[in-house]
């Protein structure tokens, strides 16, 4: 089948009732599933229909690519180019550092997916089993440097923050000190304007 004839997209309750079976043929924990629908991509044919998944599991800035299943596995291997496309631009659009899969198929080691070693395995999030066998792992970033820059922002923001604050300060300054003058200037016309009324000849005019 061509994967043309195919598209992505993530996983809603009305495919629910597919993806249970589609788990309970691969003795998936189905009710464990369904709690992490929202994480599930799934691809459809043309007639909308479902016949296959993923989950793209993200936590902080990592993700776990897991429960891969097919109604029919011969479009398994086009299906991943989707899923995998799908997977990046997620990825970028999340600024993950890293992904995890212990899915068997050489598709992911043909990826840039290497086995994990004991120094990666301590990065791998708390929620996820790090004694399960089978990781693999692909660095998207350096996750040293994204928090020095996330910390380099962090400060920018908090300085700019700063300066934006002083602005404000400085023009609140700027603007009473032009409100008390014209105060000062209406008292001053007020004070003038009673004195000509109270110095006025019987006449109306001002007296000399």
């Amino acid at each position: 089948m061509s994967s043309q004839k195919h598209r992505v997209r993530r996983a809603t309750l009305e495919d629910l009732p597919v993806l249970k079976s589609l788990w309970e043929a691969m003795r998936f924990p189905v009710v464990e599933l369904e709690k992490q629908l929202t994480d599930f991509q799934v691809v459809v044919d043309e007639a909308e229909q479902v016949c296959g998944c993923v989950a793209f599991q993200m936590t902080g800035r990592h993700a776990h690519i897991h429960s891969e299943t097919y109604s029919d596995f011969g479009i398994a291997e086009q299906s991943r180019v989707l899923f995998w496309t799908r997977f990046q631009s997620l990825a970028t659009n999340h600024g993950l550092v890293c992904l995890w899969t212990r899915e068997v198929s050489p598709f992911w080691s043909h990826n840039g997916f290497v086995p994990a070693d004991t120094a990666a395995l301590e990065k791998l999030p708390a929620s996820w089993d790090r004694t399960a066998p089978g990781w693999l792992i692909l660095k998207l970033r350096d996750e040293a440097a994204m928090a020095s820059l996330e910390k380099e922002f962090a400060m920018f923001v908090q300085s700019e923050k700063g300066r934006s604050e002083q602005a404000i300060g400085q023009l609140k300054m700027v603007r009473t000190f032009f409100t008390v003058l014209a105060l000062i200037g209406c008292a001053a016309l007020l004070v003038w304007g009673v004195y000509i009324f109270l110095h006025r000849s019987p006449t109306g005019s001002p007296l000399p």
